[in-house]
């Protein structure tokens, strides 16, 4: 039986992967990654910090990560880990060359709908190799039955990126690319994040690969920063959790008309420990997991949104995660849960 079986963001959880922080970096500078994370700012590509991150941040992250993935196997999760990798080496194409990341976020890297999990054309040079971390890992759910497919790996090329673009997206529609943050599984309804790290070649390629079995919805006009998960955070059939900041009430995705909508409460920042945050308040209370629909896992001071979730029966298991914000990984960015009971139903 395929190792790999998943179909939305709630059922039982029975396997998971959790990421690392060992060896996590800023990688060097280049236009994507300026575009993408520092274009706000007056720097240009040449000033922004890069270089290791502090010995006791990675410290406790990975003692953070640890505690989350013992509560996953108290709870009887299947956890699995990434390889340990030098991200300090350079590697490149005939195009470009680049340094590593981390391997901290497997939801951005690893896609899994149903028995399928598909290495995603990544947004950012510095991630184009992560996939290799997961090498061993994907060959165990090979050999137990699973597909296992890579999109077509992107050229990403200067002309990629718009750098503070007066409209339109930082991402152009040159060739499909996307994270696979940008989209989150509600049954036969798969909602995909149009953004500037995920754009609409990415969709249809994606919509193709998954054939008529699916509907892949485009998340269009609503926050072009990256990933869906900071925005919309799907607790059980019926019941959504919506960033107030970003959505306005007539921007509701029509899969949601029939449900109960929890307007996230403000999050409480939990700081950072780098030049500047890495990722949005958002990340650190928003950006939750849920290990079955009566149970989720949300940052340990997010109090008003924990009170929110448990007035609506959801039971919360209050974790430390310290360094979102730095890190740029919430629990739900930290994980990809790649088999969950239940089958593939529809929602809307």
């Amino acid at each position: 039986m395929s190792l790999v079986n998943v179909h939305n963001e709630w059922d039982p959880l029975e396997e998971m992967i959790v990421g690392i922080a060992d060896g996590a970096r800023v990688p060097s500078a280049d236009i994507g990654l300026f575009a993408l994370n520092y274009a706000d700012n007056e720097e240009t590509p040449e000033d922004i910090p890069t270089g290791p991150y502090d010995a006791r941040i990675l410290d406790e992250a990975n003692e953070d990560l640890e505690g989350f993935a013992d509560l996953l196997r108290a709870e009887g999760v299947t956890v699995r880990r990434p390889a340990v990798t030098d991200h300090t080496r350079t590697f490149g194409t005939p195009d470009w060359t680049s340094d590593g990341e981390y391997n901290y976020c497997p939801r951005d890297v690893l896609l899994a709908i149903g028995d399928t999990i598909i290495e995603t054309p990544m947004t950012l040079r510095s991630r184009y190799f992560e996939p290799h971390a997961y090498h061993d890992i994907l060959l165990d759910y090979f050999r137990s039955g699973a597909n296992w497919i890579s999109a077509p790996k992107p050229r990403l090329l200067d002309d990629t990126y718009n750098l503070r673009p007066q409209q339109g997206s930082i991402l152009n529609n040159h060739e499909p690319i996307f994270d696979a943050a940008n989209i989150l599984r509600v049954g036969r309804d798969i909602l995909y994040l149009v953004s500037c790290s995920g754009n609409l070649l990415g969709l249809q390629w994606l919509q193709r690969v998954l054939g008529d079995s699916y509907r892949v919805h485009p998340i269009n006009g609503v926050y072009d920063g990256t990933h869906i998960d900071t925005t919309i955070t799907l607790v059980r059939p019926g019941l959504v959790v919506l960033n107030p900041e970003r959505i306005r009430e007539d921007q509701v995705p029509t899969v949601f008309k029939n449900w109960d909508i929890l307007w996230c409460p403000e999050n409480v920042d939990t700081g950072y420990a780098w030049s500047y945050p890495r990722a949005s308040i958002w990340q650190g209370g928003l950006n939750f997991i849920m290990v079955r629909p009566d149970l989720a896992v949300v940052n340990d001071l997010q109090l008003p949104l924990i009170r929110e979730l448990e007035k609506r029966g959801v039971t919360v298991a209050p974790l430390p995660m310290r360094h979102a914000r730095t890190l740029s990984g919430g629990f739900h960015c930290v994980t990809l849960d790649v088999r969950r009971a239940g089958s593939l139903e529809d929602y809307s």
